[in-house]
């Protein structure tokens, strides 16, 4: 299984952040030599606030098989002095024309959501900033990528309210109840390498409820290393380890899980 574990060809990477400091500009000899110099057939470049998204287009312009999802993390909100609409124009002004999407290649809108893991935290503008981000992914008719850190009952009704908006819930941390309700109503759910870890038997149980059409992998590079990479940088190249359990935990063959989960990308980000 070894061998199998580290063929990296057909993966696609549903969310990572390769304009991140911590790669310490090395991230071109890393997306050259392990990432699509092993096989990776995709990677969405998420941003998570205006400025790192001009970087996310430049590299996703550089590498055929990178895409971009633009957005404002509701960390990146909560430390910026500027206001949910001064935000929101900075956004727009990459992304407000069909023609700025195709040129940029973005695919969607992220990453956004809510985090109350940091207190304390601005919920009041976090709420305001989802709110309007989903009324644009609407209004621009492109998916969303969901971050969701202990704020899963809020997350869950911000959606709701906006039945139209489709997408993914990233590095899914929520209850199985929950991923059995969005998956009914179409989102998709995203699995880092969380699910490799000893202590993840909660995701794990995740994992066995997600319909097979609605799962995706991710690395949320440079962060969530599978083991045995836990705590060290993570890339695109070690998917292969996260794609490798949850096809153990499938009961499918890991060349399947590999084919599915790339053609679930393509479809949610409208690469087909």
């Amino acid at each position: 299984m070894m061998n199998q574990e580290l063929d990296c060809r057909g993966l696609f990477d549903s969310h990572a952040h390769y304009f991140d400091r911590k790669f310490d500009d090395g991230t071109d000899e890393i997306l050259d030599g392990e990432v699509f110099g092993k096989g990776v057939v995709g990677v969405i470049n998420v941003a998570t606030n205006p400025e790192n998204a001009k970087r996310c287009i430049e590299q996703a312009k550089k590498y055929e098989g990178m895409y971009t999802a633009i957005g404002i993390h509701p960390e990146d909100a909560q430390s910026d002095p500027r206001s949910v609409d001064e935000l929101l124009s900075e956004l727009s002004a990459l992304m407000d024309t069909k023609e700025k999407r195709n040129e940029g290649k973005i695919v969607a809108l992220g990453e956004i959501g809510l985090d109350y893991y940091w207190q304390p935290c601005d919920k009041e503008k976090q709420a305001e900033l989802f709110e309007k981000q989903l009324l644009l992914a609407e209004e621009w008719d492109l998916p969303v990528i969901i971050h969701d850190r202990e704020a899963h009952g809020d997350c869950f009704e911000s959606v709701l309210r906006h039945p139209n908006v489709r997408g993914v819930f990233h590095s899914f941390s929520g209850s199985a109840e929950m991923a059995k309700e969005l998956t009914r109503r179409g989102w998709y759910i995203s699995f880092s390498g969380v699910v490799t870890f000893k202590n993840a038997r909660k995701v794990r149980e995740v994992v066995s409820v997600v319909p097979i059409n609605q799962i995706l992998i991710e690395t949320d590079a440079p962060y969530l290393s599978p083991e045995p990479f836990r705590g060290r940088l993570n890339h695109s190249g070690r998917m292969a380890y996260t794609a490798n359990a949850l096809a153990d935990l499938r009961g499918i063959p890991y060349e399947e899980m590999v084919k599915i989960t790339a053609e679930n990308a393509k479809r949610i980000f409208s690469l087909i």
